[in-house]
C-alpha cells in the first residue's frame, strides 16, 4: 500500500495469559522476578565450535528471549526456528533484545542446522541435557530473562504447543514480525 504507516508497537505483556485456572509458572512483572538459580547458571552450553560457556552469561548482562527446542531432528520445532529465522535483527537489536535457541545436541549439528533452517541468531546446544533436567523440562521451552532474573516461562504440553512467537516478541517489547511468505503487492 501508497503510504501506508507501521502499526504502533504493542504494549509489552505484563503476565502470562493462561487457558487454564491455574497461575501462569512465572508471571512477568518487577513484582514478581525470579532469579536463576545459581547451580543452573554455572552449568555449560556449547556453540558451533565446542566452546563451552556457561550458561547465565548469556544474558547476564542484557535481555534475552530462551528457546529450548526438543531436538534438531524434530519436524515441528525445525519449522519453529525456521519462522525465528525470519525475526529482523534490526527487530531485535532496536529492542535490545537478543534471541538464543537451545538444542539437545552434539555442537556438531549446529552449523548444519543453522544451514537448514536459515537461522542466524545466537544458538548453544546442551548436550548432556543438564540445564533441560534441572528446569524440569520433558520438552521444550520459552523463556524471556534479563540479569539473572527469569520473568517469563511457557512450558510446553506437547510438541505442537510452542508458544506463538509474536507473543513472546511482545513481552520483550520487539515489533511484530509478519510471518507469511505471500509477496507483497504493489500497487503502481
Amino acid at each position: 500500500m501508497q503510504g501506508a504507516m507501521a502499526a504502533p508497537a504493542l504494549a509489552p505483556v505484563t503476565r502470562q495469559v493462561s487457558s487454564r485456572a491455574a497461575p501462569a509458572l512465572v508471571p512477568s512483572g518487577p513484582e514478581s522476578v525470579q532469579p536463576l538459580a545459581a547451580a543452573v547458571a554455572e552449568l555449560p552450553v556449547l556453540d558451533a565450535s565446542g566452546r563451552r560457556v556457561p550458561f547465565g552469561t548469556l544474558f547476564r548482562d542484557r535481555r534475552a528471549v530462551v528457546i529450548f527446542v526438543r531436538h534438531f531432528l524434530c519436524y515441528i520445532c525445525k519449522e519453529y526456528v525456521e519462522d525465528l529465522a525470519k525475526i529482523p535483527k534490526s527487530f531485535l537489536q532496536e529492542a535490545n533484545v537478543a534471541l538464543i535457541v537451545i538444542g539437545q545436541s552434539s555442537y556438531h549439528h549446529i552449523e548444519p542446522f543453522c544451514k537448514l533452517t536459515g537461522y542466524s541468531h545466537e544458538i548453544y546446544v546442551d548436550p548432556e541435557r543438564e540445564i533441560y533436567k534441572r528446569l524440569g523440562m520433558k520438552r521444550g521451552e520459552e523463556i524471556a530473562s534479563s540479569g539473572d532474573n527469569i520473568h517469563f516461562i511457557h512450558r510446553d504440553r506437547n510438541r505442537l504447543d510452542h508458544k506463538p512467537i509474536n507473543f513472546i516478541l511482545q513481552l520483550v517489547g520487539v515489533q511484530h514480525v509478519d510471518f507469511t511468505s505471500r509477496s507483497s503487492v504493489i500497487h503502481v
